[in-house]
């Protein structure tokens, strides 16, 4: 079995027992097995890479670091630990967006079966944040949590031009970030919460991972200009 499968193997362990915890209020079991989750998609993706004889993508890896700081930051209680973790994924999701226009994101977003994705990310926004705003102000966090959701949502709109896999982690994503800021703004706090949030970050973030591992190692496409393209039979 290649070590990077027995790595995602781990992932899932790791990931399961994060939810089992969260489930029954395992305090222990949280600390543990959160800040081990992202590290571990780093390893996999480190690992394909060796496996490939490649270079992993050093945005993404940055990601993931980002994403670890926020996991610890809000494990702790407090205004000022929320905007830091808030802080260190906002670094991840722009990471992303860098490492998703590398790979030609502008330009498949100019492509018509991609042009409603935009708009719909922003629709989505505007809507979450009229429904929050209320309680957002009330905490503090209107604004900030405004200029999260628009790195956010830039992240998303661009995922969803690198395959299914990636574009669906980003929403994943997307719905977990959704959930806790419902929560912090005591709009909604659907029934089991807490696993919900973490297993949708966790899932979109593995898919987010799992998308871009499967071209590490492959050469980039080289778009067909109207010159070169074969001749209509």
């Amino acid at each position: 079995m290649p070590r990077s499968r027995t790595v995602l193997i781990v992932f899932l362990v790791v990931t399961a027992a994060n939810l089992l915890a969260n489930a029954t209020g395992g305090g222990v079991g949280f600390l543990l097995t959160k800040p081990l989750l992202m590290p571990l998609l780093a390893a996999y993706l480190l690992r394909v890479s060796a496996e490939r004889g490649a270079r992993p993508d050093r945005l993404v890896l940055v990601a993931l670091a980002f994403a670890t700081g926020g996991d610890v930051a809000l494990m702790i209680d407090g205004t000022g630990w929320f905007l830091a973790g808030m802080a260190c994924f906002l670094g991840t999701h722009l990471c992303y967006v860098a490492a998703f226009t590398r790979h030609g994101a502008a330009t498949a977003l100019r492509r018509a079966p991609l042009l409603a994705v935009p708009l719909g990310y922003a629709v989505l926004t505007v809507v979450a944040l009229w429904w929050m705003w209320a309680g957002l102000t009330d905490v503090g966090l209107a604004v900030p949590v405004a200029g999260y959701a628009l790195a956010l949502a830039t992240m998303a709109t661009t995922a969803a031009t690198q395959g299914w896999r990636v574009g669906l982690g980003a929403a994943l994503f997307l719905g977990s970030d959704l959930l806790i800021a419902a929560g912090v703004a005591e709009v909604a706090q659907p029934p089991g919460a807490p696993v919900l949030v973490m297993a949708t970050y966790a899932a979109g973030q593995a898919l987010i991972v799992l998308g871009l591992a499967a071209h590490v190692g492959t050469p980039p496409r080289t778009p067909v200009t109207p010159t070169a393209a074969p001749a209509a039979r």
